[in-house]
């Protein structure tokens, strides 16, 4: 399929693949913790200004591709959509937005699952891998970043297309060949965002329980930095870790435990949507919602509509259209022969909602997090 586009697609995934590709390259710079990790931070792997000049692209008004392609780009789409987040239906939304306000034609095929269906997933990437003549671009949202390794690898190394990644920002070092960019937010930077905005709100010497993912770089970052965070700095004291695989079910069971068990635990961190949701569900069902302060993690619409109901009282926000602008603007500057001036991790902005916000200062955020996808919950 990518001959069938403008010549300057050759130079241009040669560009992309000389940047990303091979350990050679990689990292740009150092790093003091490099050697404890097994992968690489977006400092590590970004070209100095890349990450910002795609941030202040994202953030204005579209440039139309001058370009001609001859048929619809072929993107095919591998990621948990089924699962109660929004998160991947709103970076969709926003990335077909963004392409055709950029005047870009194409065509997509999703192949769906729950985040917890890994070998799915592995079907699914095998299945795109051997019909490599039938896409362009490929994005693929892992279940867990360990788990689909093997995946991203493989499709990364197909030279029929490009592989883009999203919710991930940690290329893995063991990886024999990276895929053209990733795209996130960072989960460590917002989990250090909500550790500094719930000390400044709740103060020191709290306890609190924990629904977390699932063992990974994900649930690291998002619940394991927060915990260390909170417990370095102020000393708070954790009961209960439970890991709910961010199912809803997962945040309900484990809030149910939690508010048997461990009544001394007024705060519960919860690791994304689902989980929130299924422990906010939990908390009414036993008529403890207003004895105990709820996070989410993402800002998404489901919980934007949880915290002006004041059954959820703060999640670390993210500008969530970011991410599925960024890829369109990726996908240009490779139709461009661009691609070796994008960041290898594309990053999003996050801030923190909470229910002592305004409803003007909470709507402001909803408008410009989700310019393309549209505010409000999304129907399912």
């Amino acid at each position: 399929m990518r001959l069938l586009l403008t010549t300057t697609i050759v130079a241009t995934s040669l560009a992309g693949f000389a940047m990303a590709d091979g350990h050679a390259t990689l990292p740009l710079k150092e790093l003091p913790d490099i050697a404890d990790r097994d992968y690489w931070v977006p400092n590590e792997v970004n070209a100095d200004g890349a990450l910002e000049a795609l941030q202040a692209v994202v953030g204005a008004d579209a440039v139309p591709y001058a370009g001609t392609i001859e048929d619809p780009l072929q993107i095919a789409l591998i990621y948990p959509s089924a699962d109660t987040s929004d998160f991947w239906a709103r970076n969709y939304l926003a990335m077909t937005k963004r392409l055709d306000q950029l005047g870009i034609v194409y065509e997509t095929t999703e192949f769906a699952s729950r985040q917890v269906e890994h070998s799915l997933q592995s079907t699914y990437a095998s299945q795109v891998e051997q019909d490599a003549d039938l896409y362009d671009y490929v994005i693929f949202g892992p279940s867990e970043l360990a788990i689909q390794a093997d995946n991203i690898d493989k499709l990364s190394a197909n030279d029929g297309f490009s592989t883009y990644v999203w919710a991930f920002h940690t290329p893995l070092k063991y990886l024999e060949t990276q895929p053209d960019a990733w795209f996130d937010f960072s989960s460590a930077a917002g989990a250090l965002t909500m550790c500094d905005y719930m000390l400044g709100r709740l103060g020191n010497g709290v306890t609190m329980a924990m629904n977390r993912g699932i063992p990974g770089i994900t649930d690291n970052q998002r619940s394991g930095d927060f915990k260390a965070c909170v417990e370095e700095k102020g000393n708070w004291n954790t009961a209960y870790e439970h890991y709910g695989e961010y199912q809803s079910e997962g945040g309900f069971e484990g809030t149910s435990l939690i508010l048997q068990a461990y009544p001394e635990a007024k705060i519960i961190h919860n690791a994304n949507t689902a989980m929130a949701m299924g422990s906010v569900e939990a908390q009414v069902a036993a008529d403890k919602q207003n004895e105990i302060f709820s996070t989410g993690w993402g800002g998404t619409g489901l919980e934007l509509d949880a915290i002006r109901r004041g059954d959820l009282d703060a999640t670390p926000m993210r500008m969530g259209d970011d991410v599925g602008a960024a890829t369109a603007e990726a996908i240009k500057a490779d139709l461009e022969g661009r691609a070796g001036d994008l960041p290898l991790v594309f990053l999003g902005r996050i801030t923190i909602a909470h229910d002592e916000m305004s409803a003007e200062e909470i709507d402001a955020l909803e408008q410009e997090a989700f310019r393309f996808s549209g505010v409000g919950a999304l129907q399912r």
